[in-house]
C-alpha cells in the first residue's frame, strides 16, 4: 500500500481577479492528524478540490502517495474523502446509498453494514436520506469515506452539525486511523476542538501559507509569550511594580489583569515585596485560537 502522504508543491488558483490560492506549498504525512485552518475565504476547499483533482490549478501540483488523484486507479482504496455532508440522493435509504457507491468502486456489500454500524448508523440504515439530520450526514458521509478500506482521509468540515457526544466519537475515529498509520487531513473552524485532535496543523489566509508544524510547537512560538492572569485588590501598586520590572499589564475583563513580560514566580515576588496582597495568581498558556487570531489578523478574507 501506498505511505500515503499528500505533497502539495506551489499550489495556485486563479480566478479572474481573485487568486484564491497562491503558491501554497505543504506536506502531510501518515499516521497523524493534520488540521488545516484558515479564516473564511482563505482558499481551504479550493485547495482541497484541487488535492482531489475536482478544480485545476493554474499552477503548482498536489500528489497523493506519489500519484496525482486522477491518476490512480482504484481512487476509493487510496483516499477517502467528505468534502460535502449532503452528497446523497434523497430518496435513497443510506444503505443503499453506500451499496451503489460500493458497487461503483468494486467494494464488498458486506462493507456497508460495517461502516454503518463504525459510524452508529445501523438503526437508521434504512431511513432516506432526506429525513437525516445534519449530524446523520455526517456520520453517512465519513462511512462511505472509509468504505474502501482507505489509506488517507480528506475530511472538510466534518463536525459541522454534530452534538458533543458525535464530535468525541469522531475526535476518536480519527486518532485511531491515524494511529493505525493513516494519514488524516481535516479542515475545521473548530479550533478548541484541532487543539485536542490534531498532531500538525498548516494554517493558511488570502491563500497563502502562514505556518505549518506540531500543534505544541506552533502554540509555544506565538510571539505574545506567557501571560500571568492576577487578580488583587492594589492593582495600582501592582501595576507600578510590573511596569518598574519591565513588564506589562492590561485589564482583562471581570476585575482580572493579564500580564506579559514576567513568569509566575517574578509576578509573585514582585507583589510581595510591593506588599501587594493577590487574589489569584495564574500562568496561563496561549491556545490554538489565541495563535490563530495572533497569525491571521489583518488577512481574514481575499478581495
Amino acid at each position: 500500500m501506498s505511505n500515503g502522504q499528500i505533497v502539495v508543491s506551489g499550489l495556485t488558483k486563479q480566478y479572474r481577479n481573485v487568486r484564491a490560492v497562491d503558491n501554497l506549498s505543504f506536506v502531510v504525512e501518515p499516521g497523524r492528524v493534520t488540521g488545516f485552518l484558515g479564516p473564511n475565504g482563505a482558499g481551504k476547499t479550493t485547495t482541497l478540490r484541487m488535492v482531489l483533482n475536482l478544480v485545476s490549478p493554474t499552477s503548482g501540483s498536489a500528489t497523493i502517495g506519489g500519484q496525482r488523484y486522477a491518476d490512480v486507479v482504484e481512487p476509493l482504496r487510496l483516499v477517502g474523502a467528505i468534502l460535502e455532508a449532503s452528497a446523497a440522493h434523497k430518496g435513497r435509504t443510506a444503505r443503499n446509498h453506500l451499496r451503489c457507491v460500493a458497487a461503483a468502486a468494486g467494494i464488498p456489500a458486506a462493507r456497508v453494514d460495517e461502516m454503518l454500524e463504525l459510524v452508529g448508523l445501523t438503526p437508521a440504515a434504512k431511513r432516506k436520506f432526506r429525513g437525516y439530520s445534519l449530524g446523520m450526514k455526517q456520520r453517512l458521509g465519513i462511512a462511505q469515506a472509509l468504505l474502501g478500506d482507505p489509506q488517507v482521509l480528506i475530511l472538510d468540515e466534518p463536525a459541522n452539525g454534530l452534538d458533543p457526544e458525535g464530535i468525541r466519537w469522531m475526535r476518536g475515529l480519527l486518532k485511531g486511523l491515524a494511529q493505525q498509520g493513516r494519514t488524516v487531513l481535516v479542515s475545521s473552524h473548530l479550533l478548541s476542538e484541532m487543539e485536542i485532535l490534531a498532531d500538525d496543523v498548516v494554517i493558511i489566509a488570502a491563500g497563502k501559507l502562514i505556518t505549518q508544524g506540531p500543534v505544541d510547537q506552533i502554540i509555544g512560538a506565538t510571539t505574545t509569550g506567557p501571560q500571568i492572569r492576577v487578580r488583587t485588590p492594589d492593582i495600582n501598586e501592582l501595576v507600578t511594580a510590573v511596569r518598574g520590572a519591565g513588564g506589562t499589564i492590561n485589564p482583562n475583563g471581570g476585575g482580572a489583569h493579564l500580564i506579559t513580560g514576567l513568569d509566575a514566580p517574578a509576578v509573585g515576588k514582585l507583589a510581595l515585596q510591593a506588599g501587594v496582597e493577590l487574589h489569584e495568581l495564574v500562568a496561563e498558556r496561549p491556545d490554538l485560537e489565541h495563535v490563530f487570531l495572533e497569525l491571521t489578523q489583518g488577512r481574514a478574507a481575499i478581495r
